[in-house]
């Protein structure tokens, strides 16, 4: 089969070499459009169950993912000036360039043909493939020129955020929530380095207005976020990524991406093409090496390419529907965090925890947190909270996705 995959991203790169491992006369191109080594970001989060999997469809490549992560247990909440640390699953983080490099390593390795510096707008652009794979991300060029057909839709957030690395190395997944004068701002961080971590900022858009931080330049902007989170940062700087443009930082909303249909013809969708979820969950890495690993599957043996996209699509959309559910929920609990921060710290913690429940938004936090604490010690309440709970997440899905939502 001939394979032309649009996008050098994990997603596009892992399904190459899954592809070339289930057959070594797939000849198989990916074409990215940045130069080699040039991608930005910082780290990317995943845990032990996805680690186990990458074992288990590629071997090599998950040794050396391994073996270039780091690993935390334990996650700390600062809320002002009180702080909280508990034990908890076992976490890793690694370099998005890193990643990048070892899986491009190994799929020139299986034969792979890596063509960097080469933009496709078009399948038309691509010399004939029996598959068209669209890797090329959230903005994906080949999804957009069909976005009728494959019902694209994407819903903004209502808060900013802004993604920014540090020197500070974090020992735990650290969450730091600061008061001003215009409302709370908070932070989350994680280490993938021996000398870096990742820092992401989130505010609502009254705050980021009223701290200047919508017109600040992006030196300003740094400088001032540097002072409001200096107990956590212990003197380490803020560092954007480069070519930011107009010298601004690139504040956004969060845009959760679904699409009705995944595939046209031998086109089909493949990452954050087909789906991005909040990234407060710390899945999208994971989600788009899932997508690869379950279209390989549905390729395998060479079935009719229809029947195998129709499957594929199948089996990642029923994947999905719990993940976007408590993505959701998980960036509803911020757009509503005033609400919970009047908790003592440890409860409040107690609550992070559980942001993805369909219930918390509909209980008093003071109550959820003591019936959550009971569910713990009496079956028949955890009983109700298991039945309640999917039955909520299973009507918000189905109001979502009559909003033109998949």
């Amino acid at each position: 089969m001939k394979v032309a995959c649009v996008g050098g991203g994990p997603a596009g790169l892992y399904l190459s070499i899954l592809l070339k491992r289930d057959d070594p006369d797939h000849d198989i191109t990916v074409y990215e459009r940045g130069p080699e080594g040039s991608t930005y970001g910082w780290g990317v989060t995943y845990w032990r169950p996805l680690l186990d999997r990458l074992h288990r469809h590629d071997p090599e490549s998950a040794r050396a993912v391994e073996e270039h992560s780091v690993t935390w247990r334990d996650g700390v909440a600062h809320v002002g000036d009180l702080s909280v640390r508990h034990r908890g699953d076992t976490g890793h983080g690694i370099g998005r360039h890193r990643l990048l490099e070892i899986l491009a390593a190994r799929a020139r390795a299986l034969g792979v043909r890596l063509e960097y510096g080469h933009e496709v707008t078009a399948p038309g652009e691509l010399p004939a493939a029996d598959l068209v794979v669209a890797a090329d991300g959230v903005g994906s060029a080949l999804r957009t020129r069909h976005a009728g057909h494959f019902g694209t839709a994407a819903r903004p957030g209502r808060n900013r955020y802004l993604w920014l690395g540090t020197t500070k190395v974090f020992d735990a997944f650290t969450f730091a929530f600061v008061p001003t004068a215009h409302g709370w701002i908070w932070a989350y961080g994680y280490g993938f380095g021996p000398g870096h971590s990742t820092c992401v900022v989130e505010c609502a858009p009254e705050t980021w207005r009223g701290l200047g931080l919508d017109g600040a330049d992006e030196g300003e902007g740094l400088v001032l976020l540097e002072k409001l989170f200096a107990d956590v940062l212990d003197g380490h700087p803020l560092v954007a990524r480069p070519a930011t443009g107009a010298g601004v930082l690139p504040w956004q909303p969060f845009r959760t991406l679904t699409n009705r249909v995944w595939s046209h013809g031998n086109l089909v969708l493949l990452g954050d093409a087909a789906h991005t979820t909040h990234y407060s969950v710390g899945a999208g890495t994971t989600l788009a090496l899932e997508d690869a690993m379950s279209l390989a599957a549905a390729l395998r043996g060479r079935p009719a390419v229809p029947d195998a996209l129709a499957r594929y699509a199948a089996e990642r959309r029923a994947a999905l529907l719990p993940v976007q559910s408590a993505a959701r929920y998980s960036a509803r609990f911020y757009e509503h965090l005033p609400r919970y921060l009047a908790l003592p710290p440890e409860q409040m913690f107690a609550l992070l925890g559980q942001r993805h429940s369909p219930l918390l938004p509909y209980l008093p936090p003071r109550l959820y947190y003591r019936l959550d604490r009971a569910a713990g010690r009496l079956e028949p309440l955890r009983r109700v909270k298991r039945r309640l709970g999917p039955k909520l997440a299973r009507a918000a899905q189905t109001r979502a996705l009559t909003r033109g939502g998949g």
